[in-house]
């Protein structure tokens, strides 16, 4: 007996030993563990940065990718020699970058059904700031700004409000607009130019300005996104900036209260709001996407709201409208995502994202503009909201402000009769 557990003993410290080589020799070995700094260049060669850290979790490779106070957890490596292989946890890209010490060098590709889009990486080890400025970050940044986007051409136009704050000698911040935000963006100040960026494995920006002498325009703006997109911008000091209500923009068509539809979900079995599971309760209709990073972050949000209340009578459907036509893709792209963000309502596949699929699709809307959209329906089926677009967690304010909206308007209505 003695000697049976001094073998039980032995195999546990084998596998502990192991599993410690695994994380800080064989699997770690192509990446040093702690701080890197990546560039991505466009095809202009501008240097588009973030920072990601290496870490060990459950003996195996994990990377962070850091934008302000989001963390984004890549967890899929794959190594093979010198060369690795990062798949992205969402939208369909991936890293393949050639190890050597201190530095990687590869490319970064975004996979779409018809094309891929690729951009040169290079990253550098020990560096934990994605700009170099030895400025003290401009506090008259700070604030609440009206910024307007146009192309090159100036044949299109959008709005936005920028809202940024200094934290520790960085920038921090967003822009909102009607179709939702930009999500975590991070940066400096060195003299007088502005410089933000962020990546998420969907999106690679880079906003560069000039702040004027009175500190109350932002001039000489360009906004670098992906591989060759570039946009024209301006903005000016407003604290009391303002988006049109999110709630007045989509609306159903005259004469029309219900929404109705009947689409398979990722195991091809039809769903329609006139199943019992939907009988008599409050349900929150996703219109959104795999591909659409503002849509993973209500779902991040949604997901635990629903299964703190749904006892009370609250159901979600997603109807997850995918880039790929073809239906065991989109499946499998939609699976993936309930996998990680571990989602337990029924989510959709209606058809693609092209332009005008929505309202094919959903006849009765008016006016789709965004993914994500949300559709808020009554016990009795009648549709009595239309949010438009998602204010995340970058927005500070305006997401916790969203929250106490909804939750509040959620439990009105379950407490109807």
């Amino acid at each position: 007996m003695r000697n049976l557990r001094r073998f039980y003993i032995f195999i546990i410290l084998l596998i502990t030993t192991f599993s410690n080589i695994n994380c800080t020799h064989q699997k770690c070995s192509n990446l040093k563990k702690g701080f890197w700094k990546a560039e991505l260049f466009t095809k202009d060669g501008i240097s588009i940065p973030f920072i990601f850290e290496v870490i060990c979790e459950d003996g195996k490779q994990v990377l962070l990718i850091q934008n302000a106070e989001e963390r984004l957890k890549v967890d899929e490596l794959i190594i093979a020699g010198d060369s690795l292989k990062i798949n992205m946890p969402f939208f369909d890209s991936e890293f393949m970058v050639h190890v050597t010490g201190d530095s990687l060098v590869g490319r970064w590709t975004r996979i779409y059904p018809d094309h891929t889009v690729s951009m040169p990486v290079k990253a550098y080890y020990g560096i934990e700031n994605r700009f170099e400025s030895d400025t003290i970050a401009n506090k008259n940044i700070a604030g609440t700004w009206d910024a307007i986007f146009t192309n090159e051409e100036f044949t299109d136009t959008s709005i936005a409000i920028g809202e940024f704050k200094i934290v520790k000698n960085k920038i921090y911040g967003t822009f909102l607009s009607t179709t939702g935000d930009y999500r975590y963006l991070e940066g400096t100040t060195n003299g007088k130019e502005l410089s933000l960026s962020t990546f998420d494995g969907s999106h690679a920006y880079l906003f560069k300005a000039e702040l004027s002498a009175d500190n109350n325009s932002i001039i000489n703006a360009s906004l670098y996104s992906g591989w060759s997109g570039k946009q024209l911008w301006t903005a000016k000091r407003n604290d009391l900036a303002k988006l049109p209500n999110a709630d007045s923009l989509t609306f159903l068509k005259d004469g029309i209260d219900k929404l109705e539809f009947q689409f398979k979900n990722i195991d091809g079995k039809l769903i329609s709001l006139t199943d019992s599971r939907y009988d008599n309760k409050v349900v929150v209709i996703q219109i959104m996407g795999t591909w659409c990073p503002n849509c993973m972050d209500e779902t991040s949000y949604l997901v635990p709201f629903y299964n703190n209340i749904k006892a009370e009578g609250l159901e979600v459907i997603g109807l997850c409208y995918e880039r790929s036509e073809d239906f065991e893709v989109a499946a499998n792209n939609v699976t993936k995502m309930k996998n990680r963000l571990q989602i337990p309502y029924e989510l959709l596949i209606p058809g693609s994202n092209k332009k005008g699929f929505v309202n094919e699709s959903l006849p009765m809307l008016k006016n789709f503009l965004a993914f994500p959209t949300m559709i808020i329906i009554d016990k009795h089926g009648k549709v009595r909201k239309i949010h438009t677009g998602y204010s995340g967690p970058a927005t500070g304010k305006h997401y916790i402000e969203f929250k106490a909206e909804f939750e509040s308007f959620i439990k009105k209505l379950l407490s109807e009769k």
